[in-house]
């Protein structure tokens, strides 16, 4: 069988994507997969950023010995896949990102990591806090939302994927957003899709940013469409 790769977003862990494993076990060899500091992975020496995720997702394919992988990526896991792709071609076979955030500016950068206000989601979320702490534990979560919150306001000074970037990742690739998405933008996930050579766009209909929101059956049988054709 194939080899399937599921990528968490930031902040988030493979716990999150294991519905969609446990949907897609019987057509893939499926590797969840979590960055360092998320999931209770120890933390990296170096700090959070989309390069040294690429490394680590590097490291695995290459201990694993998997070979042509298709990856599905959600959120920052979909930038980091396709990172990895414009480095090392070589690794995969297809692609799909949901949700995930491709135009990276100061005034992005500032909105989104301003979101990541520890003490503002324990007193409006704590719900949130809470799931959060678990999900990192034995780590500290609060340190993994500050390491998440500088990784951004460093792709606002520097995005790591440029427009022009994306016209060398040849493999096919499915970009695939939620019409309820208020995180990214339609325009700039079609912007990056005309500038992929291989690509396609769909929008999942009542979908939200959060990958809870989304329909893991409706995600896996775009999967297997897609990855199998």
């Amino acid at each position: 069988m194939k080899h399937l790769l599921l990528l968490h977003g930031a902040i988030g862990a493979k716990d999150q994507l294991q519905p969609l494993a446990d949907l897609l076990k019987n057509d893939f060899v499926v590797h969840v997969f979590n960055f360092s500091g998320h999931g209770g992975k120890p933390f990296a020496e170096e700090p959070f950023s989309i390069q040294a995720f690429a490394s680590e997702l590097e490291e695995y394919v290459i201990m694993q010995k998997i070979q042509q992988a298709s990856v599905f990526g959600y959120s920052m896991g979909g930038y980091v896949a396709l990172y990895l792709a414009k480095q090392q071609p070589q690794f995969f076979s297809a692609i799909i990102t949901l949700a995930t955030k491709f135009q990276w500016d100061e005034a992005v950068a500032a909105k989104e990591s301003a979101m990541l206000n520890t003490e503002i989601i324990l007193e409006k979320v704590p719900v949130f806090a809470e799931q959060l702490k678990q999900r990192h534990a034995p780590n500290d979560w609060k340190l993994v939302l500050n390491k998440t919150k500088e990784m951004l306001l460093q792709m606002g000074k520097e995005n790591p994927l440029q427009l022009s970037d994306y016209t060398a990742i040849n493999q096919p690739v499915l970009l695939l957003l939620g019409d309820n998405d208020k995180m990214v933008t339609r325009q700039e996930t079609e912007a990056v899709q005309k500038a992929l050579p291989n690509s396609s766009f769909q929008l999942l209909e009542q979908t939200a940013h959060p990958i809870e929101k989304a329909n893991s059956t409706v995600l896996a049988d775009i999967i297997r469409g897609f990855c199998k054709s």
